[in-house]
């Protein structure tokens, strides 16, 4: 368990904070914060704020992604899921919805829109090679295995 430090933006105090909303759930709920109803057409792309800033420590990110039932009922999902928030980013959150149903999505204050989950980050070095070792695979491409 790590400890996150959070700020509620001014006006969204009343929020909940993201939350577990289950004992095995590896994602938090994240919240819409907005003052009126956000009504998302079909194929609408909409930056969605959540009212909270936070603070990471170094060697972790939170990645948002959609939440399965809105996918399923609404078609409700994320542009660039998973999104990621960095360790050393302090701007609000947000969430960048898109409607890939046939219907209108209504969005209204509080409701549950994304989830959140917080991830080790493994920090990559580049090492320049002439060669790379061969593997069964090597250079076989999507649909490769035949599954």
């Amino acid at each position: 368990m790590i400890n996150i430090k959070v700020k509620k933006k001014a006006g969204f105090e009343d929020l909940e904070l993201p939350r577990y909303m289950s004992p095995g759930a590896a994602g938090m709920d994240i919240l819409a914060a907005i003052d009126e109803e956000v009504i998302l057409q079909p194929g609408e792309i909409r930056f969605i704020p959540s009212g909270i800033y936070i603070a990471l420590p170094n060697g972790y990110e939170a990645q948002l992604r959609p939440r399965s039932g809105l996918a399923l009922r609404k078609g409700l999902s994320i542009v660039n899921s998973p999104g990621t928030v960095d360790s050393d980013y302090r701007g609000e959150i947000g969430v960048i919805l898109v409607n890939l149903g046939k219907a209108p999505v209504e969005i209204s204050r509080g409701m549950r829109i994304a989830q959140m989950v917080i991830q080790e980050v493994v920090i990559g070095e580049w090492e320049t090679v002439e060669e790379l070792e061969q593997t069964s695979r090597d250079s076989g491409g999507f649909g490769h295995t035949g599954h």
